[in-house]
């Protein structure tokens, strides 16, 4: 029987679609504040959401007893309550689906014989990934239910940043079988490319340390910062060390993913200009095409982002978008390195 056929890249395919709707829907519940609305985590039976008036009382109660409800929300109605269960609950259901969907195929297909050796490697590397997200998600709710009543904005980079790794990962797994012949490559233009996606993935984490400390909500103003600063006063007397400020402090979370934002349409702009001297192929030239469109769309989004205070379809938008250009500059990798 073949191995590494059709089927198995459908499968991985498919595992990239149900990430991306993972992605789209965690967003939505961090934009909701509707992430700590599930204080407990049953692996089974939390795949089922309260059925009746007496089960929605039990879970209000027990958020009641968690910082959330008493710091803010304690003006709360049973009704509010269920506004937010659905969004944390939604993304746990997708996040358990989408480990039946990559543990039952790849049983089959290793029963079948279907799987080379290397892709059945590829393969465990891809459920580790995914039982690891699993875990950060209960780490990072975890982190809000003690003092504060937000999670830790470690744990929410963490988070969001293993769900964009794990994607592109797939995504790679399955570009190899697509494209299983190799061919001569220029290892600077590879390593170019590489140091472009090095980059992306640090903007990425300082997206989600800006979501998680709500740093979009401030300084809305552009190209410039608030009282026309190119970088106001803010940026470096909110916390102590310095340093922290760029990991930390709201206005140095953001100043570092505003300015970040120029050097990845520099790298990018840089790598699709040296390409120009290459040889390529036809799927070459539209991977660095499709690359240079959608980090433009992604620049102007953040623009638009930041100026309406982070309005829930613009963020939502800005992250899915985010999504496509990871999976650009995955594909332009790939394409340059095989």
């Amino acid at each position: 029987m073949k191995k590494d056929n059709k089927k198995v890249i459908y499968w991985l395919l498919t595992g990239c679609l149900l990430i991306f709707i993972m992605v789209i829907v965690g967003g939505i519940t961090r934009l909701t504040h509707s992430g700590l609305s599930m204080s407990n985590y049953k692996l089974i039976s939390g795949t089922i959401p309260p059925m009746n008036e007496v089960e929605w009382n039990e879970a209000f109660e027990l958020y009641k007893k968690y910082p959330e409800y008493q710091k803010i929300n304690n003006q709360f109605t049973l009704e509010d309550f269920k506004s937010i269960y659905f969004w944390e609950w939604f993304h746990r259901v997708i996040g358990r689906f989408i480990g039946i969907v990559f543990i039952i195929p790849f049983i089959y297909f290793l029963i079948r014989k279907q799987l080379s050796k290397p892709t059945i490697k590829k393969a465990l590397i891809l459920m580790l990934l995914g039982g690891f997200q699993g875990f950060l998600g209960w780490f990072m709710v975890k982190s809000g239910l003690i003092d504060r009543p937000d999670v830790s904005h470690y744990r929410l980079a963490m988070h969001l940043t293993t769900a964009f790794i794990t994607f592109a990962y797939t995504f790679w797994v399955a570009l190899d079988l697509i494209y299983p012949n190799k061919k001569v490559i220029d290892l600077k233009f590879r390593n170019l490319v590489r140091w472009g996606l090095v980059i992306l993935l640090i903007q990425i984490v300082y997206g989600a340390f800006v979501a998680g400390l709500d740093a979009g909500l401030l300084h809305n103003h552009w190209p410039l910062m608030n009282d026309g600063a190119l970088i106001h006063e803010s940026v470096y007397i909110e916390q102590s060390p310095t340093i922290m400020n760029f990991i930390e402090g709201k206005s140095g979370v953001q100043f570092v993913h505003r300015y970040l934002a120029y050097l990845v349409v520099g790298i990018i702009l840089f790598i699709w200009y040296k390409s120009k001297r290459l040889e390529k192929t036809k799927i070459q030239s539209k991977a660095l095409n499709l690359l240079l469109i959608i980090v433009g769309i992604q620049f102007l989004l953040g623009v638009f982002t930041l100026i309406y205070r982070v309005p829930i379809a613009l963020g939502v938008l800005h992250q899915v978008v985010a999504f496509f250009l990871l999976g650009a500059m995955t594909f332009s990798l790939h394409r340059f390195s095989k």
